[in-house]
């Protein structure tokens, strides 16, 4: 496994177009739609460093919610990346506390209705925590939609769980099989999996990838762990993966688990992914003429995104790039105004630079 810092932003899932007739187009086209779907090799958002006219010095509506840190690649097939210190020992203490007193038995979806059923597959317990239940709650799931870069109203609620005295989940993957589930109006299938380890167990509790390799090795390892590549939990580390390739099918080498929690106790925090906004009635009309199809693509385009993803930039975030004009935008330049794409983060006006790392 490598270890490194990664920068570069990409943003959505798209179609991969491939094919043996013509092997340069089809691997231009493979490389650049690999570009756009999100964290898709395991990078993250670029950082824009906005100093605004007035002075101040800040990183525009993000704020406090930029992450930057250590992210391990564990594996290719699936992809699997983990977040080293994801989360501070206050924000896991603190969904801990949220979730003690309403934890329940978990359940499974059943593949046929779609419907909750209980089942010795999964023996742990759980509860969801409501969509931005308080500030902490807020701050976290912004968080993962930025380094996801995915939009935060493709997640589902934060789900915690909590394995004691050989609890477990055995294999199974994230993606839907029934209809019900992955209509698009409740968001479609899910793309990506965040699993946020609240506690390091003294035993067990490994997340397993049976179908992922390598399998790890040595006494550390549960006897669960060691039938496949396997993550430990650690407090306050995350792992992202993936469930869908960029075309759109199932990555069935995604099947994983959660092992035996043979001492001490595992608290985790789930958050899945959809391909569409979760539950909202799907993706939304296009209202035609000058318009951004994402509420945060003023702020991609602070970051430098269009220059940097224009694949998805320029088609998603027309009228934050400049490659448009609305008519009041029109009418304010014809008056001497700001024109578009000149207008900062929070109303104000700014200049943007890369970063630090």
């Amino acid at each position: 496994m490598t270890s490194y810092p990664l920068a570069k932003c990409a943003i959505f899932l798209c179609i991969v177009c491939g094919g043996i007739t013509n092997t340069a187009i089809a691997l231009d086209t493979y490389i650049e739609d690999t570009d756009r779907f999100p964290g898709w090799k395991g990078e993250l958002p670029s950082v824009a460093h906005a100093e605004y006219t007035d002075g101040s010095v800040g990183y525009g509506e993000v704020g406090k919610e930029i992450w930057r840190g250590k992210v391990e690649q564990i594996s290719w097939e699936p992809r699997a990346f983990l977040f080293h210190n994801f989360l501070s020992e206050e924000e896991c203490d603190h969904l801990i506390n949220l979730a003690e007193g309403r934890l329940r038995k978990s359940t499974v979806v059943d593949s046929k209705t779609g419907g909750s059923v209980d089942s010795e597959v999964r023996t742990s317990s759980g509860t969801f925590l409501n969509h931005h239940e308080d500030d902490v709650v807020a701050r976290i799931e912004k968080r993962l939609g930025h380094v996801t870069m995915i939009p935060e109203e493709n997640g589902e609620s934060l789900q915690i769980l909590k394995y004691i005295n050989g609890q477990k989940y055995e294999p199974h993957t994230d993606y839907f099989h029934d209809k019900v589930n992955s209509d698009p109006s409740h968001g479609g299938q899910r793309v990506a999996t965040v699993l946020m380890y609240l506690t390091t167990p003294e035993e067990g509790g490994e997340t397993v990838f049976p179908m992922g390799s390598p399998k790890v090795t040595g006494p550390e390892w549960s006897e669960c762990a060691k039938k496949g590549l396997a993550v430990k939990s650690v407090r306050g580390n995350a792992l992202l993966f993936y469930s869908l390739h960029p075309d759109g099918k199932e990555d069935t080498k995604s099947l994983h688990g959660s092992c035996p929690t043979l001492k001490g106790t595992k608290y985790s925090a789930t958050k899945w992914i959809h391909v569409g906004p979760f539950n909202t009635g799907g993706v939304k009309a296009n209202p035609g003429g000058c318009h951004d199809t994402n509420d945060r693509c003023e702020e991609w385009a602070a970051w430098g995104e269009c220059d940097k993803n224009p694949g998805y930039m320029l088609s998603g975030c027309r009228k934050s790039c400049g490659k448009c004009e609305d008519s009041s935008s029109r009418a304010n330049n014809a008056n001497g105004g700001v024109g578009i794409g000149q207008k900062g983060l929070r109303g104000k006006v700014l200049s943007v630079g890369n970063g630090g790392q």
